[in-house]
């Protein structure tokens, strides 16, 4: 696909066009697009990350490969 041609191609429908509602679905697509994800969470849920970035500054995590390591050498001792 040729992204040039198919943009010209999209601009001259749009120019031609006068249905308002058209160009308003046009403009919610790139307006929906432009959301920023964090807007769409829940106040506990911005707290909740919040709290997570800060534990990681405190050095409060656990790396993942050596939570998988230390689960797997669990696991196989239980067996």
């Amino acid at each position: 696909m040729d992204i040039q041609l198919e943009k010209q191609k999209l601009i001259k429908l749009l120019t031609e066009t006068n249905d308002v509602s058209i160009i308003n679905a046009i403009k919610n697509v790139f307006t929906s697009q432009k959301k920023d994800f964090w807007e769409e969470l829940t106040q506990e849920q911005r707290d909740e990350i919040e709290e997570g970035e800060k534990e990681i500054e405190r050095g409060e995590y656990v790396d993942f490969y050596e939570f998988i390591k230390e689960h797997r050498s669990a696991k196989s001792n239980n067996l």
